[in-house]
C-alpha cells in the first residue's frame, strides 16, 4: 500500500484528506499536536478502511519535533508517497496588536515547517523517482489581509517553483488554494465569519476530491471550485486599489 503523511490531521481539511486517502487505500502517518484525537482518528481509519494508521504527535513550531517529522518523511525504509502540508492557524488581531512571539510561531508553522517537510519529501521522492506533495495555501494569498495572507502567498510561489524543479525526477508538487471551508478552523481562531453567505463556503470532502484530481493532472497551483477560481482571477489581475477596497469591505 502507498503511504501518506498528513499534518494537521486531527480535524478539518487534514482529517478530510485522511479519510479520503484511507478510502483510496493509503496507509497513513497522522501528525498533529493532540495525540488523543490522533489516536481516535487512527482507530477509526483502521476500522473503517482496514489501513495502517501511525500516530506522530508533534507541534511543528518546535524545531526538534519538526526535525523528527522530517526524518519520518525522509525515511527510506518506510517511504512516504504523498505528503500533505496542511497544519495551520490564524491570529484574530491585526499585526501590530499581536505579540511578536505569536507572529513568529505562525510564520514557523506556515512557512518554515512547509519548507522543511517539502525539502525532506522531494529529496527522498526524487531518489525513488516518484512521489507527491500538496501544500495548503489559500485564495487569501492574493489578498492583502495581514501575515496569514503573506504566508499563503509564499506557499503558493514556493510550491510552484519547487514543482518545476522536481518534475523531471518524477515528483509532483502542488499548492492548493481554497477559499472558506466549513471546518473548526475559524472557530478555533475566534474569527467571526457569520456574515459570509452560504455561497462562500466549500465542503472539506469536495476540496480534497478536487485537489487529488488536480494533483494527478500535474497542476502546480490549483484553486478548488469555479467561484473561487473567478475570485482568484480577479484578485490576481485587478488594480491594487480595487483589491484594497475589496479587502476593506470584507473587514477582518
Amino acid at each position: 500500500m502507498p503511504t501518506a503523511l498528513v499534518t494537521g490531521a486531527s480535524a478539518g481539511l487534514g482529517r478530510a484528506f485522511c479519510e479520503r486517502l484511507a478510502a483510496d487505500g493509503y496507509d497513513l502517518v497522522l501528525v498533529a499536536r493532540d495525540e488523543a484525537r490522533l489516536q481516535d482518528l487512527a482507530a477509526t481509519l483502521s476500522a473503517s478502511a482496514g489501513v495502517a494508521a501511525e500516530v506522530l504527535a508533534a507541534d511543528l513550531v518546535d524545531r526538534g519535533r519538526l526535525a523528527q517529522v522530517a526524518g519520518r518523511v525522509a525515511d527510506p525504509q518506510r517511504p512516504v508517497d504523498l505528503l500533505v502540508n496542511n497544519a495551520g492557524n490564524a491570529l484574530r488581531k491585526p499585526f501590530a496588536a499581536n505579540d511578536v512571539a505569536d507572529e513568529e510561531a505562525m510564520l514557523d508553522l506556515h512557512v518554515r515547517a512547509t519548507l522543511v517537510l517539502t525539502h525532506a519529501a522531494v529529496r527522498a521522492m526524487g531518489e525513488r523517482g516518484h512521489g507527491e506533495v500538496i501544500n495548503i495555501a489559500s485564495v487569501a494569498g492574493w489578498l492583502p489581509a495581514g501575515t496569514y495572507s503573506a504566508h499563503k502567498a509564499w506557499v503558493t510561489v514556493f510550491s510552484h517553483a519547487v514543482a518545476q524543479q522536481v518534475a523531471r525526477r518524477g515528483v509532483r508538487v502542488m499548492a492548493l488554494n481554497p477559499g472558506f471551508i466549513r471546518t473548526e478552523f475559524h472557530e478555533r481562531a475566534e474569527l467571526d465569519v457569520s456574515r459570509y453567505p452560504d455561497a462562500f463556503w466549500l465542503s472539506a470532502p469536495d476540496v480534497v476530491a478536487e485537489a487529488l484530481v488536480a494533483l494527478r493532472r500535474g497542476r502546480a497551483v490549483h484553486v478548488p471550485s469555479r467561484r473561487y477560481r473567478a475570485v482568484a482571477t480577479l484578485l490576481r489581475n485587478a488594480p491594487h486599489e480595487t483589491v484594497f477596497r475589496v479587502r476593506s469591505r470584507l473587514g477582518r
